[in-house]
């Protein structure tokens, strides 16, 4: 049996087994990168090890050290407090606002994994405060990476429009940003509705008079022999205020000062100067624990380390799959058929399928330049075809075996963290099976009629 066969039945086995057996998937993928790499695509254990996501593994060790930290000082509630006020305490917006946020910094520049590790942690620590759906704030905060992700300064968008006009294809990176951003849109608008998003509407977070103490993983007492916890109140469509945090002025401690300056030299590190997140943001969050070691002696087991063992191991299988030449052979299959139309779908469904574990920037080069051979025939809307597979390498990202959607994941709050990646893993299903379908039913379909 061909490598290329002998990967394919592997992936299925592994998610079979992790489906119906409580077994980290990322264990499972060590042993199939381990076993099916050394035996059957003839791989040495250096040659595995080098398709190690090291980067992404020291991105999520990083990053959820340093929010571990600014949410035992309180750090993440008082943000959470300004975007409160922000919107005037209308609970239905900040979905929104953490989506058209995270859509700026991409639209700008900023890498998606970056914008969405910046952001993330504060969207999914307001859905546990004021019983949100936290699937509905996380995929809002990935569907608004993407949305902003193909901007013509933005890494996809240089990345397809170097690549198309390179090829000599008729180019529009206005039409391939506004594709995006509207069919994220769109995917966001029916999320919101469906989960929960109607009853959060005429909901209000109120100012409390009554003194709050912050404690160590976000609880809140509100004066002698209150509850912990936060509380949630109100019937759908009333407009009733809630107490679950309070947007009264509250006195800022300089270590909430310290960690706030921190937050932001991530921010300028990562997004302005292109340096490493994960190294910036375990160096401030060490910087940080320094003037509080006592404090935060167990920031360290916060970090979601079956996260980092999930996307760790997979990712490295993945790189097995590439070096079987896996996605060439399917690929080669597909060019086959010689049917524009039905190649169109089939690149689309190939760029989603595979961005949902590997890297959704090299996914939609290789997508583009697959689709060339046709495109130049004239057949077919090259444009289209364009804006579709980027949109379809792309929505995928709310995997959780990628970046963006470990992310999620590893800055939930107050879930149960195996319930939620298959929440996660369910909507990505979703969205893999589908997603390829509608843009390919958007954007190719009329150029081809």
């Amino acid at each position: 049996m061909s490598p290329e066969i002998v990967t394919i039945i592997a992936l299925v086995v592994i998610f079979a087994i992790a489906t119906f057996l409580p077994i980290n998937m990322g264990a499972l993928a060590f042993v199939a990168a381990f076993v099916v790499g050394t035996l059957s695509v003839g791989l040495s254990t250096d040659d595995i090890l080098t398709g190690f996501p090291a980067e992404l593994v020291l991105t999520l060790i990083g990053v959820t050290y340093l929010f571990a930290i600014a949410q035992n000082n309180g750090t993440v509630d008082l943000l959470v407090r300004g975007a409160v006020r922000l919107v005037g305490g209308h609970v239905a917006a900040i979905p929104w606002v953490m989506f058209f946020v995270t859509a700026v910094l991409t639209a700008i520049g900023a890498l998606s994994p970056a914008a969405v590790a910046i952001i993330a942690p504060i969207a999914l620590t307001f859905a546990a405060r004021h019983d949100i759906s936290p699937l509905l704030m996380g995929m809002m905060v990935i569907h608004g990476a993407q949305g902003g992700g193909f901007s013509p300064i933005s890494v996809y968008g240089v990345t397809v429009n170097t690549i198309v006009e390179g090829e000599g294809l008729p180019s529009s990176p206005l039409a391939v940003f506004l594709g995006a951003l509207f069919f994220n849109i769109a995917i966001a608008l029916v999320l919101f509705f469906l989960l929960g998003g109607r009853k959060l509407i005429g909901r209000k977070v109120a100012a409390e008079p009554v003194p709050q103490a912050e404690h160590a993983h976000g609880t809140v007492v509100r004066g002698h022999g209150a509850a912990p916890g936060p509380a949630v109140g109100g019937d759908s469509g009333d407009d009733t205020a809630e107490p679950g945090l309070s947007t009264a002025p509250q006195p800022v401690r300089f270590e909430q000062i310290l960690t706030l300056v921190g937050l932001v030299v991530v921010a300028v590190l990562a997004l302005v100067f292109d340096l490493d997140i994960g190294f910036v943001a375990i160096t401030v969050a060490v910087v940080l624990a320094l003037f509080s070691a006592a404090q935060h002696k167990g920031a360290v087991s916060q970090i979601s380390w079956s996260t980092v063992l999930l996307i760790a191991g997979v990712l490295t299988f993945v790189s097995v799959l590439q070096e079987a030449g896996t996605i060439d052979y399917v690929g080669d299959a597909v060019i086959g058929l010689g049917v524009p139309l039905v190649i169109a779908l089939l690149l689309a469904y190939i760029g989603g399928v595979v961005s949902a574990f590997a890297s959704s920037t090299a996914i939609i080069g290789v997508a583009i330049l697959l689709a060339v051979p046709f495109l130049e025939a004239g057949a077919i809307s090259a444009v289209g075809v364009v804006v579709a597979l980027s949109v379809a390498s792309t929505i995928v990202d709310v995997s959780p075996f990628s970046t963006n959607g470990a992310l999620v994941l590893a800055a939930a709050q107050d879930v149960d963290k195996d319930r939620f990646y298959k929440q996660i893993l369910g909507y990505a299903a979703i969205v893999v099976a589908v997603g390829p379908l509608l843009a390919w039913l958007v954007f190719v379909v009329p150029g081809w009629l």
